[in-house]
């Protein structure tokens, strides 16, 4: 009986190498994500418990806290019905200007968003709701991004199919096309809702930085980093991380997921054959 078959030399590096790599990760992990993590929570605890707890419960925080729910509640899920409408288009179907639709869902990744919050300035103004349109034009590419690859690979063999034996055109998507691709959009709604809640850019130019009324967190985290209340703008900054900490940990649940549902189905491929 023959011995393990060797990697080829094209696939394989020296232990050196490896542990280069790994350790120079780690480094920069720990430099760049690790250390200023803890220190934001070490500065929002500086003054202790009482502080920080007042911190993030006096009248200003809150209303910036409650603005910063309500703009994620009304860009994602607008960002969630565009993201599925224009992959489905795209992904399973062909039609003149198919790669200009592409084009423009990529570009608030090309543009600043602080350019497209000075043109909803221009077109709307500082007042009035419009301003959230702000926080849709930079966060809208997420959902569709993630879904337009996934129902591409997927093809369209079982719409198809399921459109001869007979099913509706709304059958076949609800039945057939979003339950194959549930995982990329929870994990581009994911995305979408930590990009809604910590966008700066854009925001900070539409919202006219009135206390109480225009502040998102964000914002008024930068009011009053800027007024030397340290402790009190780290404090809130806390939330943020504590939201950037649980996208993280949904994306790695479902990650995990998505990894386990597909070797389960590699197993029972490969029992049936």
């Amino acid at each position: 009986m023959s011995g393990p078959i060797p990697l080829p030399r094209t696939t394989t590096e020296p232990a050196w190498v490896r542990w280069t790599l790994i350790g120079a990760a780690l480094v920069f992990l720990g430099l760049f994500l690790l250390i200023p993590l803890i220190a934001v929570f070490t500065y929002a605890l500086e003054k202790g418990l009482d502080a920080y707890l007042e911190a993030i419960s006096e009248p200003m925080a809150l209303a910036a806290v409650r603005l910063t729910l309500l703009t994620a509640a009304i860009a994602v899920p607008l960002n969630l019905v565009f993201g599925i409408t224009t992959s489905w288009a795209i992904a399973k179907f062909e039609f003149t200007g198919k790669n200009l639709l592409i084009a423009l869902i990529d570009l608030p990744f090309a543009v600043s968003p602080v350019v497209s919050g000075l043109i909803f300035v221009l077109l709307f103004g500082l007042q009035g709701w419009f301003g959230v349109l702000a926080t849709l034009c930079v966060t809208f590419p997420f959902v569709a991004r993630e879904l337009i690859p996934l129902m591409q690979a997927q093809g369209t063999e079982e719409e198809e199919a399921a459109l001869v034996l007979g099913a509706s055109g709304w059958q076949t998507f609800f039945r057939i096309t979003l339950p194959n691709a549930k995982w990329g959009l929870l994990y581009g709604v994911i995305l979408c809702n930590a990009r809604a809640m910590g966008e700066f850019g854009a925001v900070s130019v539409v919202s006219g930085h009135v206390r109480g009324m225009t502040n998102t967190m964000p914002l008024h985290v930068e009011i009053l980093y800027n007024e030397y209340h340290l402790a009190a703008a780290f404090a809130v900054s806390s939330l943020l991380a504590c939201l950037a900490l649980v996208t993280l940990a949904a994306k790695s649940a479902l990650e995990w997921k998505v990894r386990r549902e597909l070797a389960a189905t590699r197993h029972a491929q490969e029992g049936e054959s």
